[in-house]
């Protein structure tokens, strides 16, 4: 590990301090890539034969659920296996620092001691996903550092949360007792796409009420492709109560999904979707970069009656993608 560490300080070293795991390194890459830096494209490129390994958990949830604490005892029990941990937090994004506002996770303090647990939070920089642009990228770059497990803990903002599914092998969605109708928040579509579902703080009144509800909402719902019937668990994440039945689902679904053929097809659906996310970030870094006056002239046509908003568009993609307006390709990653 020191060979890794001094490692960082030459230039060019950087991928080889991520595949000996040094913490340095990994965060040094990961803010390469929150950044949407040149470098961390590069980076990307030279990690990505090292990925495809880790399995990767998606928590999500409304607020208040208990979901950095069941991460924490999650993460504690994989350690105890002999697993490696990395652990993504997309936090709220300060409308003021653009800093996150719960970069503490002082609620992880137990699992951070650990060596083998590496824990980043990440801004969710107004995504409304509620998962960061960026964290698909760290989260490639703690797989290629050699983590077997690594968690995406997502913003609780409820309906635009779905987003964490395209970030993950396995879903689980924490619900709690104290949320008032907890299948109600449900709705927004988190339902269709959770593959587990969590009561935490199950010993709270009216935990057993929603178990029965999230039942029962299951019985509505299209079944799964793959025929996989998403169980539902409660914990007590405080103690550790029901911690391990949920790391046994999330081993059961992982099994499941390669055995179905979903899982392969859930990762190239990230992919592809990826790329797609990324094409389009390109054309608009491309368009934000070709100067307002060519913007400016068509806003001028469209508004005096000689063009169309959808004319006008396309001209201005024609004019950017044949040349024009290069200044934006730091964003073609």
């Amino acid at each position: 590990m020191p060979a890794a560490r001094a490692a960082t300080r030459k230039p060019g070293s950087l991928p080889a301090g991520v595949k000996a795991g040094d913490s340095l390194s990994i965060a040094r890459a990961i803010s390469l890539v929150e950044d949407r830096a040149d470098a961390g494209a590069d980076l990307l490129q030279s990690l990505a034969a090292g990925t495809g390994r880790a399995h990767r958990i998606g928590v999500t949830g409304p607020p208040g659920a208990g979901k950095s604490t069941l991460v924490n005892a999650m993460a504690r029990l994989l350690l105890d296996a002999g697993g490696s941990v990395g652990i993504l937090a997309v936090d709220p994004t300060s409308p003021f620092t653009g800093g996150a506002l719960l970069g503490d996770r002082v609620r992880m303090q137990g699992a951070a001691g650990d060596p083998r647990v590496f824990i980043r939070s990440m801004a969710s920089r107004g995504d409304l996903g509620g998962l960061a642009a960026a964290a698909q990228d760290a989260a490639d770059i703690l797989d290629a550092a050699g983590k077997d497990w690594i968690v995406i803990e997502t913003v609780g903002v409820g309906q635009t949360e779905v987003e964490v599914a395209g970030a993950a092998d396995t879903v689980v969605l924490i619900l709690h007792p104290e949320a008032g109708d907890g299948v109600q928040a449900m709705k927004a579509g988190l339902m269709e796409v959770a593959d587990i579902f969590v009561v935490n703080k199950a010993d709270r009144e009216g935990a057993e009420r929603l178990v029965r509800d999230v039942l029962d909402t299951l019985e509505l719902r299209r079944p799964s492709d793959d025929g996989w019937k998403p169980p539902v668990l409660s914990t007590v994440a405080s103690t550790g109560k029901g911690v391990a039945e949920l790391l046994e689902a999330v081993g059961k679904h992982g099994d499941h999904a390669r055995a179905a053929g979903s899982f392969e097809r859930r990762r190239k659906a990230r992919a592809r979707q990826r790329i797609r996310e990324l094409v389009e970030e390109a054309l608009r870094a491309r368009v934000l970069g070709s100067g307002p006056e060519l913007l400016d002239g068509l806003v001028d046509a469209v508004t005096e009656g000689r063009s169309t908003p959808r004319a006008a568009a396309m001209e201005l993609l024609r004019r950017v993608t044949v040349g024009k307006g290069k200044g934006g390709d730091h964003g073609d990653r």
